[in-house]
């Protein structure tokens, strides 16, 4: 799709007139360019024009923000006094009940001037003229609390639409800044004169608009959406705390994130899960959310190595602070791996230094017993937890100092976790800006020299400072879902759809420090991970129309067309609203008809009414006598008019239209496959079904390409897409094209590990597996004995001039000792291969027991032959 028709489609209608005009640019630059030559004087009004596209962005986006904001906290003051109005309407018994723990909890004895007007309010409310009827201040109350579910209900409107404002605005920044980075290519290729450099620097960098940071919204509106929807009464616990940790069946997946779907996917989950916030009562800041990590490693990358085949007993050994380099408080971190047939689980572990200490502890000068001895002095841990702490450090400190564990990587991101305070059944956390940086000193430059990290950056990302081979910029976001249920018991359904949507890409096992150090040390490097060759893959998938981000009905007024979301499928346009009638009534004569009293009810002069009434008939019959073609054409001849396409969206149905073009629309649905997809058998089995719907879609994206291709040259904007888009539609079209029949699987050999690299491929070796290869040895060498003791009998007890005998001794012979040595051969072959946990090999035989069959049938044959010859 052409930009200029795409930013038509995807902008929010209500903030149209702030959106950059890319169809003015590119109409203003075609005229200057057609015909003469583009002067001076036109790159100065040109550029001239773009700053105040800019200005207006820069300006309303921040307007807009600063609105959300407010609109933010103005509904969590609106929750907190519906919140203290909800205790009194509950009556004044309940109301005693819950004083003492709701002071308890907000840490002072004041109550709110206006909880207690609406308490006076519903008092005088409840009166009547005998106090002392119970059952009617029952009654007034209960009247009470609908009240205040019907203004929560309201509240809940409010906040789905700052939702959807806040998700229309991300896209509003990506929609513009898209705009400018395309007609500022257009201007370089028209010209000639490279105005793009130029201006990222001198006017982009000055108004960043689109390196706006929406985490700081989106936590503030993930603690309003969690008070609506738990009616102010959010879940308390632990943060920190991870729950019941026994009887629970753990399963935890990785996946990549597009850029341009982070902020729909923050909003999606956050209508399920709160934003976990450790410190709620803090105003949040940038770098509450940066996580940053220093893994160790020897010059043989052992650890690498480790981590990447999952050997038994692998570990991983990182230095993890949270916020900015300033931190005092340092974690020492191991995970180790465990195979599933050990019976045990992978574990993480870790326990705290202070900052100052970190180098003598690395160094073998320092020991942690009595920091530890001193948490149990002071009683903030207990002696067997002091004990497993301290035997941890020892572990560690033992490795890094036997292993030659240096600093090798540290990775930096900004993480945004999802979780119920105190309840681990789903945890959900999503890194971005994930960043790589190189820390070791093996290629004779000094980067964290004798300290445990290097001090020449910190949280400030992109890491400009540092070259470009120390450091490597992940282009996706991080999701990971850690899923804690009953066994037998099924994720929440919404977990399922989000892992199943267009919004993400399952990497299974995957990594930061096995990225890092493939990317990061490709000299050192052999052996790469198997998700490295799918980095040149793009991952941005059509919109599937899962988790749409919604916006109540009454402002929903996305894009040219009427629809219920702000992203997601769409609804037909021109819908039109019609009155709803009873069974059995017809709605023709209720769509254009005007109502009696017409003139009464608009209020205006009666001369003014019939000029009206005049010009709407002159316009009906204007569009009765015109013809349906020609309607059509007209509606769709300019898509990037608005005054069209508002009267279009605007003008209703006509009964005479509909009945004129009834058949003309009938037969172009016929046409088309949306006919053959209402024509559903009900009766036919769910495979059948399946079936046609896949046989649909293949057909569709076959029309989709076809179309693709016959529209490339169409109009001025030939060079819209860009390379990297062009490489993802071809990479597209191969995806499809390897899609086999009556399989909705894909399967795509084209994989290639970089010249000099293999691709490690996770290969699950446990000890029946050595014990299976020996099996099969055993099976060999018990054949070969068969034969050979076949062999031995016939020379034993063959006369020595019985030349045929002897013959056909020595050939079972020869089959018995070739069988047992190519037993030997393929049995050290293959442990050697899964030793190496090599996944490739010999693991088929093809061809050995055909061999051996042929080679025993000849030397049977040969015995036969030459006995049937003596006779």
């Amino acid at each position: 799709m052409k930009f200029g028709r795409k930013i038509s489609n995807d902008l929010y209608n209500e903030w149209r007139p702030f959106y950059i005009d890319y169809n003015l640019l590119k109409r203003e630059l075609k005229a200057r360019t057609t015909g003469r030559s583009w002067s001076d004087q036109d790159e100065r009004e040109f550029t001239n024009m773009l700053e105040r596209e800019l200005d207006k962005i820069h300006n309303f986006q921040k307007t807009k923000t600063y609105e959300l904001s407010a609109r933010i906290n103005d509904a969590e003051k609106a929750v907190k006094r519906l919140v203290a109005s909800s205790q009194y309407s509950n009556g004044p018994h309940h109301h005693q009940a819950e004083s003492s723990a709701g002071n308890a909890g907000n840490g002072d004895g004041h109550t709110d001037t206006e909880a207690q007007q609406r308490r006076d309010t519903l008092t005088q409310d409840a009166g009547s003229d005998d106090d002392d009827d119970d059952i009617e201040d029952d009654e007034t109350d209960a009247m009470s609390v609908d009240a205040l579910e019907d203004q929560f209900i309201v509240l809940e409107e409010e906040v789905a639409t700052l939702v959807a404002d806040v998700h229309d605005l991300a896209l509003y920044t990506k929609l513009n800044i898209t705009g400018f980075m395309k007609i500022l290519k257009k201007h370089d290729k028209q010209t000639g004169r490279p105005l793009k450099p130029t201006f990222i620097q001198d006017f982009l960098e000055k108004r960043p608009f689109y390196k706006y940071n929406w985490d700081g919204l989106i936590v503030k509106l993930s603690r309003l959406y969690d008070l609506v929807r738990t009616r102010g009464h959010p879940a308390q616990g632990d943060a920190s705390a991870g729950g019941n940790q026994s009887a629970f069946v753990r399963q935890t997946t990785k996946y990549w994130v597009h850029p341009d779907n982070l902020v729909h996917l923050k909003l999606a989950i956050l209508k399920h899960l709160p934003v976990l916030v450790f410190n709620p009562d803090k105003e949040f800041e940038p770098k509450d959310a940066a996580i940053s990590s220093i893994y160790f490693d020897n010059e043989d990358l052992e650890l690498y190595l480790g981590r990447l085949e999952k050997t038994e007993g692998a570990e991983a050994i990182r230095l993890r602070w949270y916020g900015d380099m300033d931190q005092k408080t340092i974690f020492v971190e191991r995970k180790t791996h465990r195979e599933d047939w050990t019976g045990e689980k992978s574990v993480k572990a870790r326990f705290p230094i202070k900052e100052h200490l970190v180098n003598a502890f690395l160094r073998g000068e320092h020991t942690m017993d009595a920091e530890f001895q001193e948490l149990v002095a002071r009683g903030k841990k207990t002696q067997q937890e002091a004990d497993a702490m301290i035997q941890l450090a020892n572990e560690v400190q033992y490795s890094i100092l036997t292993k030659k564990l240096v600093p090798v990587m540290r990775t930096f991101y900004n993480r945004t976790a999802f979780q119920l305070p105190g309840d681990a059944r789903v945890r959900i956390s999503l890194d971005t800006e994930l960043t790589m940086v190189r820390e070791d000193n093996w290629d004779g430059r000094v980067r964290a020299g004798d300290n445990w990290r290097r001090m020449d950056i910190g949280i400030d990302w992109p890491f400009e400072q540092l070259p470009p081979e120390d450091k490597e910029l992940f282009k996706y976001g991080v999701l990971e879902v850690k899923l804690q249920t009953q066994y037998g018991q099924e994720p929440p359904q919404w977990v399922t759809e989000l892992v199943s949507s267009h919004l993400v890409e399952a990497v299974p096992k995957f990594s930061k420090f096995i990225h890092g150090c493939a990317t990061l040390l490709p000299n050192r490097v052999d052996l790469v991970p198997f998700w490295l060759p799918q980095m040149e893959v793009d991952i941005l998938k059509p919109d599937t129309g899962a988790l749409v981000i919604e916006r109540p009905l009454q402002s929903s007024s996305k894009g040219t067309s009427s629809r219920a979301g702000t992203s997601g499928q769409t609804t037909p346009e021109r819908i039109q609203y019609a009155e709803p009638v009873s069974e059995g009534e017809e709605d023709e004569a209720m769509d254009m008809a005007p109502a009696k009293d017409e003139g009464q009810r608009i209020g205006l002069p009666k001369q003014d009414v019939a000029a009206a009434v005049a010009i709407r008939e002159k316009n009906l019959k204007e569009r009765d006598t015109q013809p349906p073609a020609a309607t059509a054409t007209a509606a769709e001849s300019d898509a990037d008019d608005d005054d069209e396409v508002d009267a279009t969206e605007r003008s209703p149905f006509l009964k005479k239209a509909r009945k004129d073009s009834g058949g003309i629309v009938a037969a172009a649905l016929s046409s088309t496959a949306q006919v053959r997809a209402m024509s559903i058998d009900p009766l036919a089995t769910s495979t059948a079904f399946d079936e046609t719907l896949r046989d649909r879609l293949r057909e569709e994206n076959v029309q989709r390409r076809d179309g693709a291709g016959s529209a490339v040259g169409d109009g001025d904007d030939e060079d819209e897409d860009d390379d990297d888009s062009a490489r993802a539609r071809r990479a597209r079209g191969a995806v499809e094209e390897g899609r086999e029949a009556g399989d909705d699987r894909i399967l795509d050999r084209s994989w290639r590990a970089p010249a000099g690299k293999r691709i490690a491929i996770p290969v699950r070796i446990e000890p029946k597996v050595y014990f299976a290869a020996e099996r099969t040895f055993f099976k060999w060498l018990h054949f070969g004995i068969y034969i050979g003791t076949i062999a031995t009998t016939l020379l034993n007890f063959v006369p020595p001039g019985d030349r045929a005998g002897l013959l056909s001794a020595w050939l079972f012979t020869a089959v018995a000792l070739a069988a047992i040595a190519y037993a030997a051969v393929v049995f050290v072959f293959r442990a050697v291969q899964l030793r190496r946990r090599r996944a490739e090999g010999m693991y088929y035989d093809r061809y050995g027991p055909t061999v051996l069959s042929v080679a025993l049938v000849g030397a049977l044959a040969t015995n036969i032959a030459l006995r049937l010859r003596e006779l």
